[in-house]
């Protein structure tokens, strides 16, 4: 069993499963659609491309920096100004940090691994103006999407690591796909059966939230607290 794993970081993501209409949300952790989608076009799979490739992975989503939700209001216009579109209201997460892992077929993930280094489409997380910043692939472990988020160490920025420096290790959300039958899951339709504009689908799966510890890779032990006295190094004199 192989799980590839993701760095998903950016100045705004916006992962929406419940958008209608003129107001857009987020949700607070990235959704399997999203991440099938942004796998699927760095492979070069056009929006009514069939989705059978991708159907079977399981993902899983660690919240390594919560980021802070935004709003932000749009419109637009006609060219030549005679139709005003609707305002509509969006939200995004900005500053956030997630650490995404992927489970299934190793020919697959090394496929997908390859074509996330040299992408066949612009790559996005979750709405076009969201582009990644900074790498994608983190690593591939071997083992179920689980094992690979309580393995990675803590990938939130430097500056969120080392407010926390004296903790050696650090305590966050997960989101998994999970069985149905998994106790105290939830349901969400997020399983994308068609990208295609002129005809969305999307299915229902279950996920399990939970947390996991992980290390801090930028633990610095505390000082102590009582240092001796540097005189006492001298000696006492005689």
């Amino acid at each position: 069993m192989t799980a590839l794993v993701l760095r998903f970081a950016a100045p705004l993501q916006s992962w929406g499963t419940s958008s209608r209409f003129t107001r857009r949300n987020t949700d607070l952790a990235p959704s399997r659609s999203g991440v099938i989608g942004l796998l699927a076009s760095a492979c070069g799979v056009r929006r009514a491309d069939d989705l059978g490739a991708f159907t079977h992975l399981r993902v899983g989503v660690r919240v390594d920096q919560e980021g802070q939700l935004e709003r932000d209001f749009q419109t637009a216009r006609s060219l030549d100004g005679s139709q005003v579109m609707p305002l509509s209201t969006r939200f995004y997460l900005a500053d956030a940090v997630f650490c995404v892992a992927v489970e299934g077929d190793a020919e697959l993930l090394d496929r997908v691994r390859a074509a996330l280094r040299r992408p066949a489409a612009p790559l996005f997380l979750g709405r076009r103006s969201c582009p990644p910043a900074g790498r994608l692939v983190e690593a591939v472990i071997d083992g179920d999407i689980r094992t690979a988020l309580a393995t990675v160490p803590w990938l939130a920025s430097p500056a969120v690591r080392r407010k926390r420096a004296s903790d050696r290790e650090v305590t966050v959300d997960v989101v998994l796909d999970c069985p149905p039958d998994t106790p105290g899951s939830d349901v969400v339709r997020d399983v994308p059966i068609s990208f295609d504009p002129r005809h969305r689908q999307y299915s229902w799966r279950s996920v399990h939230r939970d947390t996991v510890t992980i290390p801090n890779p930028d633990h610095r032990p505390p000082p102590d607290e009582h240092p001796h006295d540097p005189m006492e190094l001298l000696g006492s004199p005689s």
